[in-house]
């Protein structure tokens, strides 16, 4: 970490900057800088393909290292990245969740594709193939970093770069991974044990495998979930290439919501579970390779792979049930040409992607509820389709050093992503014998065969200054988009012939100021982004297209060395999520301008302080906080927030043996992962109580924690 000085001078044009370089230096008093101490700034690589100091990275960017990833253990994803700002993962049952970042929490039909998930740089999906679970088929309890950048990608990333990217970076066999072997046990006869393989830290291969047992808190909801990736380095045609796979299969009970106001505050309710038939069953087989030779003046990048999916769940939250079924084969390439020289530096590449995709839905038993639902939402099958789509993008990323201070950033994509759809039912708004349903249709309705093609341009442009040795502001105009998925776009409603719809787009303007001191780093950005051709479910289960929201907010990291041993860490974000448009939706509720987009907090917080109190014994206290958000688009109904603590401490037993304890929600708490308000009924995901693990762990190339 590096402290700010005020060496320098800005010039005249700069006042307003040399007055902010004031101000910090004020609020951090100057010492030597990191070069000056020989300390080595963190290192981020999404932003451009490759290592990079995150103090030169223009924009946000969080990182979660191999020792936070380690130190925290989490069961599910949303324990991880709370310790993001500006970041909430709304945990399901099981490991299901629903995003958000720089957003309200997405559901239903315009949820999938707004975020962009990668492991090693490569998507985990196709472009029009989203699931909004994704997280869960990557292996994140082991990877050597996360990191996350909120809003929209530059050129690099195309569709779903919407409001946010996360890259799941896996250990390779030539990094500083730390090899070792874990056994877990806890609450609710939870077991887990996971391995990274081989113990020798330089053989030229490694595998790193989890396997999860868990019974679940709440009645019939165990899961059970296993997880490999391998890697292995070659050399081939005189440059490097590492080549991953990742396996990934889930077995799930899942819990349906309990109903009626503040029902998770019924010991006894929340344990229940009212669709003990829910399941969801996802298995995920990804296999890639990243061949890169470094020549004269520029280097090569080519990154091929291949992606598989299956998966089966009951919709348990829907009326009538239906089961869906979907899946997917694809393959592409990844490939860029990095140019290079002491002022500049450019990637110029194209993406190329295949898929085939399907999806089937059927309902087996009829519609429980009033007479509208059980006429429109028939027994029998909805929807058995299958999609090829193919992906072609073109992109310029290019930084320009136009002096000491200054560095200045553009970029274009162009993206073309093509669909030809065949229905493999009868078409129209009819059950599937072809017999109409009554109060005006069905709600399931079928396209005739099609193609469909979408052409979005996303620009950026940025700029990042130099207010000191340790310090940067910089400021990112970007425009993000989202290509409509094919659920959107054929798996239509009553009403529906052809889903008449556009590529959602989002402008977006952050400024920010980014500081690495010795003692303390922080970040701290402002934002405001416009997005238009958005996609909602109302609270009775029907779509709204077309809709328009505008989003601001504040976001802060910051890491700060109190002492020796001490660290706290907070990251915290403010933000107002509001319509922008005016419908009242048909069959449904009223969306107006100015109110606030429902399951969108204005505060999301975590604050953390680790104390390393013997080289033996490192103990950390987290203090997470979500505040009040509206449940529905009307405004009428909310969820009041909650603030939880969990701790945490590992003791080293002996040299290579450590115990790791963790006890979650300190105060039993009763909270909601997930609070909604649908079909006339508050539903809730209840949280989990205190619960208490413990993990056994040998590393043989750890002395200390």
């Amino acid at each position: 970490m590096r402290r700010l000085s005020n060496s320098g001078r800005v010039p005249r044009h700069g006042r307003w900057l040399a007055i902010l370089a004031a101000l910090l230096n004020l609020l951090y008093p100057q010492t030597a800088s990191a070069e000056e101490t020989g300390k080595l700034d963190e290192i981020v690589v999404t932003s451009q393909r490759r290592e990079q100091p995150r103090l030169l990275h223009t924009g946000n960017i969080e990182r979660l290292d191999e020792a936070m990833i380690d130190s925290v253990r989490h069961q599910h994803i949303h324990e991880l990245l709370t310790r993001v700002a500006g970041v909430w993962l709304s945990r399901g049952s099981g490991q299901e969740h629903l995003t958000a970042i720089r957003s309200p929490v997405l559901t239903g039909a315009g949820s999938c594709g707004a975020f962009l998930f990668l492991e090693d740089g490569i998507p985990i999906r196709p472009a029009g193939f989203c699931n909004v679970n994704s997280l869960f088929e990557i292996n994140t309890e082991q990877a050597q970093a996360i990191e996350v950048i909120r809003g929209p990608g530059n050129a690099l990333y195309g569709s779903n770069a919407l409001h946010g990217i996360v890259n799941v970076l896996m250990p390779s066999p030539d990094s500083q991974r730390t090899p070792g072997a874990a056994v877990e046990l806890g609450a609710n006869n939870y077991f887990r044990g996971r391995a990274s393989l081989p113990f020798a830290p330089e053989a030229p291969w490694l595998a790193s495998v989890v396997y999860t047992d868990d019974g679940g808190f709440r009645d019939d909801t165990g899961y059970r979930q296993g997880k490999l990736h391998l890697k292995r380095n070659w050399t081939l045609a005189a440059g490097d290439l590492l080549t991953g796979l990742t396996f990934t299969d889930l077995d799930q009970e899942t819990a349906g919501f309990i109903i009626g106001e503040d029902a998770y505050k019924d010991t006894a309710v929340k344990r229940s579970n009212p669709n003990p038939e829910a399941f969801r069953k996802a298995t995920s087989l990804r296999a890639y390779g990243k061949w890169t030779r470094p020549l004269s003046r520029f280097d090569l990048d080519l990154r091929p792979y291949l992606r598989y999916s299956d998966m089966e769940f009951l919709q348990h939250f829907l009326p009538g049930q239906p089961l869906e079924e979907n899946g997917h084969t694809s393959a592409g390439v990844i490939a860029s040409v990095i140019f290079r020289d002491s002022n500049v530096h450019m990637t110029a590449g194209v993406d190329v992607e295949w898929s085939d995709m399907f999806l089937e839905e059927t309902q087996a038993t009829a519609t429980e509820g009033s007479a509208f639902l059980v006429e429109t939402r028939p027994v029998g099958k909805h929807y058995d389709y299958t999609v090829t789509s193919l992906a072609i993008a073109p992109y310029l990323q290019t930084e320009y050093r136009a002096g000491e201070r200054l560095t200045i950033g553009a970029g274009l994509r162009l993206d073309y992503l093509h669909y030809d759809y065949d229905n493999r039912m009868l078409d129209g708004n009819t059950r599937d014998d072809g017999t109409p349903c009554g109060f005006g249709g069905c709600l399931y309705s079928r396209p005739a065969d099609r193609s469909d093609g979408f052409t979005n341009l996303a620009p950026k442009f940025s700029v990042n200054y130099t207010i000191g040795p340790t310090s940067r502001l910089y400021a990112v105009l970007a425009r993000g988009f989202r290509a409509p998925q094919a659920t959107e776009l054929y798996r239509l409603q009553s009403g529906q012939q052809i889903a008449d719809l556009d590529s959602e787009q989002v402008d977006s303007f952050e400024i920010g100021v980014r500081t690495a001191q010795d003692a303390i780093t922080t970040d701290i950005s402002l934002f405001a982004m416009n997005k238009r051709d958005s996609i909602f479910r109302d609270s009775e289960g029907f779509n709204v297209s077309g809709g328009r929201t505008e989003h601001r907010g504040v976001e802060l990291s910051v890491d700060w060395q109190l002492r020796a041993r001490l660290m706290l860490s907070l990251d915290a974000s403010y933000a107002r999520h509001r319509y922008d448009f005016d419908v009242i939706a048909a069959r449904g509720e009223t969306f107006a301008s100015g109110r606030e987009v429902d399951t969108a907090p204005r505060w999301l917080g975590s604050l953390e302080l680790d104390y390393a109190a013997l080289d033996a014994i490192d103990v950390g206290l987290q203090v997470t906080s979500i505040g009040n958000y509206y449940l529905d688009a009307e405004n009428q109904f909310r969820y009041p927030g909650h603030t939880i603590g969990n701790l945490r401490a590992a003791l080293r037993l002996a040299p290579k043996f450590s115990l790791v304890l963790r006890l979650n929600n300190v105060t039993d708490r009763d909270i909601a992962d997930r609070a909604d308000y649908a079909f006339g009924n508050y539903r809730y995901f209840p949280g989990r109580g205190r619960e208490f693990f413990a993990e056994f762990q040998y590393s043989p190339t750890k002395e200390s924690l």
